[in-house]
């Protein structure tokens, strides 16, 4: 069992460093949404990599919280570091540059990274009825930025996430265009 045990920690983990944000509704734990990709990174992509796992739990702990790459190395080791790090945006940044340099660092990431972002988009997207009309374009926007960049030569591991993850997209924007999406 000693093989699970950094998963459960990371749980623990993010919970306590997420601990008292609010996911867009202004109701539901934060934590839920690191907790959902992680599922979806197992049960709808099907990797089950204890690392990925990890790392999905704590992929918005050094962008959203007071964790930085030190804490999570310490605990967690270099490769979970440098996932959750590659996954991080650099809030120092003006935005247009911010999001230049966050999709060149998701562009030339590893696989395990680019299943991880996908994940990510996949539970925005599922949750986006809880934006406003204006915000929900401006997601929307986004997100076909980073699905543009991930889809440049992906490698393996990373198709069937795309497939899906783009079809969850294709749905969403057609039910935000004829103004469904509630």
């Amino acid at each position: 069992m000693e093989q699970y045990r950094n998963l459960l920690e990371a749980a623990a983990f993010a919970a306590r460093a997420h601990r008292g944000q609010l996911r867009k509704d202004g109701e539901t734990p934060y934590v839920s949404h690191v907790f959902r990709v992680c599922l979806i990174v197992r049960d709808l992509f099907g990797i089950v990599d204890q690392r990925v796992l990890t790392a999905a739990l704590l992929h918005d702990t050094v962008e959203d919280t007071t964790t930085d790459f030190d804490d999570i190395e310490e605990r967690f080791g270099k490769d979970i570091a440098r996932w959750v790090a590659l996954l991080s945006k650099d809030k120092r940044l003006p935005e247009a540059e911010r999001e230049r340099a966050y999709m060149e660092q998701l562009a030339g990431a590893e696989w395990e990274v680019k299943v991880m972002k996908l994940a990510d988009m996949f539970d925005n997207l599922m949750d986006m009825r809880h934006l406003s009309a204006e915000k929900q374009g401006q997601v929307l926007t986004r997100l076909r930025l980073y699905l543009e960049c991930l889809r440049c030569d992906p490698p393996e591991e990373t198709r069937r996430p795309l497939e899906l993850v783009g079809r969850l997209f294709d749905e969403v924007r057609t039910a935000i265009q004829s103004g469904g999406l509630r």
